[in-house]
């Protein structure tokens, strides 16, 4: 496999939009999936099939997301040997990410009665909704290998700064996905099975594409010596950055699932207006997310290469940039939410509630781009530990300021998760200097 010349201290904008400008494009084509599979659902005229669509692929979502370490830990391995000029260790890490993920994902599969029980009776729906929710999780768990495995791809490819290449992966998922659901449901009338075998079909496609792109890059093949595999320290090491990650991931699922089921409390207009107003926060999300991953693959290299002045240099323009599409998707929903609330909704009593909240959403992003910059930095970086340890800190003073503010109804519910995001960002940014001299000395 042929390493690119390393010219690590010169991080520019250039290399930053290299990386982040496909996964941002990726992350814009994710929500049209549930749009078509929403729309396609929504066609057949039964509600309850598309409330347990709604449902079914919110727990996969939240399943899924609690193993999005296999994408994290591979690029930042994959990143850090890059660096390092270890051109060896790259295909045993997308190997090891494969292995884990299968083997995570055939778990998932034979727990899925337990886990099918368990977390439709916490959802709570009707038994319309659920029976219809139940029947799309049986058919869907079979993908959770796949789609694990297409994390740990992903994040090869990232980590070795190939982004437009995972950015194929995706869009080809997406796209696979949207139109096996318009064949299935709308044209083969299979229904909601149609629906779950649909999201099957495009992991095993987008699984196989990568492969093959994998195997290519690999110099085709991905074949690796037993004793490579199993190395006791390097699978310690793995095993050790992963739990780290899942703890910390489990604890922002944590506060996102209270987040909604307190607004759930508050009523059917007050949920509807929090649901609305998410939405906007994923326009944030999708820039945001797309600059934590080059800083995950710019850190994780200038790490590798033991290069302070490049590691630096990459987290000072991903914050900087952060701020940039910050204050533009700011000034963009305050200028247009009202009209955009509008717009997603003809309930006048939600659009009164969503507006009477916007103002938090405004100011969202603004407290959120050190939360999205160093969650990259330290991914890059496997400062898991420390991640972690914040992360769960972070989550304990949302808690605490819910609980001092929970007089205010929805609006302290708002207020505690601004406290998240500026405790997220603000911990990890006062954390950053000791880790940084840590890790590369006084400079």
């Amino acid at each position: 496999m042929e390493l690119r010349p390393l010219k690590l201290s010169e991080v520019t904008t250039a290399r930053v939009f290299a990386i982040a400008g496909p996964a941002m494009v990726a992350n814009l084509t994710t929500p049209l999936i549930g749009i078509v599979s929403t729309t396609a659902i929504g066609r057949l005229g039964d509600a309850p099939l598309l409330g347990g669509v709604a449902m079914a692929s919110f727990i996969f979502d939240c399943l899924f997301w609690l193993f999005g370490f296999l994408r994290m830990s591979t690029l930042a391995f994959t990143a850090q040997a890059i660096g390092a000029g270890d051109t060896r260790e790259l295909r045993v890490h997308l190997v090891r990410g494969l292995a884990l993920a299968v083997m995570i994902g055939c778990g998932l599969i034979a727990l899925q009665m337990p886990l099918s029980a368990i977390t439709f009776r916490l959802m709570g729906g009707s038994d319309a909704v659920t029976n219809a929710a139940k029947a799309y999780f049986a058919i869907r768990i079979w993908s959770a290998p796949l789609a694990l495995a297409n994390y740990a791809v992903l994040g090869w490819l990232i980590g070795q700064a190939r982004a437009r290449l995972a950015l194929l992966v995706q869009v080809a998922i997406n796209l696979v996905n949207m139109v096996a659901t318009i064949v299935l449901v709308l044209e083969l009338g299979t229904g909601i099975a149609g629906a779950a075998a649909a999201t099957v079909v495009a992991e095993a496609c987008g699984l196989a594409i990568g492969l093959v792109i994998a195997t290519r890059l690999a110099g085709g093949s991905l074949a690796i010596a037993r004793a490579a595999m199993l190395d006791r320290d390097a699978l310690m090491r793995m095993l050790a950055v992963n739990r780290d990650i899942m703890i910390r991931t489990a604890a922002l699922i944590a506060a996102f699932l209270f987040f909604v089921a307190q607004g759930a409390r508050a009523g059917d207009v007050t949920l509807a207006a929090n649901a609305v107003l998410n939405n906007f926060l994923l326009a944030s999300a999708f820039f945001l997310d797309g600059l934590a991953n080059a800083a995950e693959q710019l850190c994780g290299q200038a790490l590798g290469a033991r290069d302070r002045k490049a590691f630096t240099g990459a987290t000072r323009l991903v914050v900087a940039w952060g701020f940039g599409f910050a204050f533009v998707v700011a000034a963009s929903l305050a200028l247009f939410g009202p009209g955009l609330i509008d717009l997603m909704t003809t309930s006048e009593s939600v659009r009164l509630a969503a507006r009477a909240y916007l103002v938090f959403v405004v100011v969202s992003p603004l407290l959120s781009v050190f939360a999205f910059a160093f969650d990259g930095v330290y991914i890059g970086a496997t400062w898991a530990r420390d991640m972690r340890n914040l992360m769960l800190a972070s989550l304990a003073a949302f808690l605490v300021a819910w609980l001092a503010l929970r007089a205010f109804g929805n609006a302290g519910l708002w207020a505690a998760q601004l406290v998240h995001y500026a405790a997220r960002g603000g911990l990890q940014a006062l954390r950053y200097p000791a880790l940084l001299k840590a890790s590369f000395g006084n400079g």
